[in-house]
């Protein structure tokens, strides 16, 4: 579960640093990586960043049940 975690944090940051150099420069490093926002391999990596997002919204849970049982990592 922690090669998850850690593999969906990764995408997660991946997606963030491609919306701030969007927001930014107007430069979508994803699709200029991979062919354009149209490709399958852009669609698929946009696909993984907003499901790897989804899933990190259960480590509120993780976080929350660490602190009440006093567990830190």
């Amino acid at each position: 579960m922690k090669a998850l975690d850690y593999t969906a944090l990764t995408l997660v940051i991946i997606g963030a640093v491609n919306w701030g150099l969007i927001g930014f420069f107007q430069f979508d490093l994803v699709a200029a990586l991979f062919g354009g926002m149209d490709s399958l391999i852009s669609r698929v990596v946009y696909a993984l960043v907003g499901l790897s997002g989804i899933y990190t919204l259960t480590l509120y849970g993780k976080i929350n049940s660490d602190m009440v049982m006093g567990r830190q990592h």
